[in-house]
């Protein structure tokens, strides 16, 4: 009993380790006048509109771009991981 949260209290400690290397890597997309900033734990720290668009507009294109955001920051997040041997016991 003792072996298993002494594993568990490890993971928890690997986990929060990952998440502090993976909030400095920053994640920038920028497409059709708007960019995103976000950093590894896909929080989104900055949007930039480059010019003045129409609530129309802005509905039919954030979605685009905070979806290849998101991809990048999990890419990134994957990599990051894997350079820092990953987490023991998944997968």
């Amino acid at each position: 009993m003792f072996e298993k949260l002494k594993q568990l209290k490890d993971l928890r400690s690997q986990a929060k380790n990952i998440q502090s290397a993976l909030s400095g890597v920053m994640i920038n997309e920028e497409r059709n006048g708007i960019k995103i900033t976000m950093d590894g734990n896909m929080n989104v720290k900055t949007i930039t509109l480059e010019k003045e668009m129409s609530k129309e507009e802005l509905e039919k294109r954030l979605p685009d771009i905070f979806n290849e955001t998101i991809k990048k920051a999990q890419r990134a997040m994957a990599e990051k991981m894997k350079g820092m041997g990953g987490i023991p016991g998944l997968g």
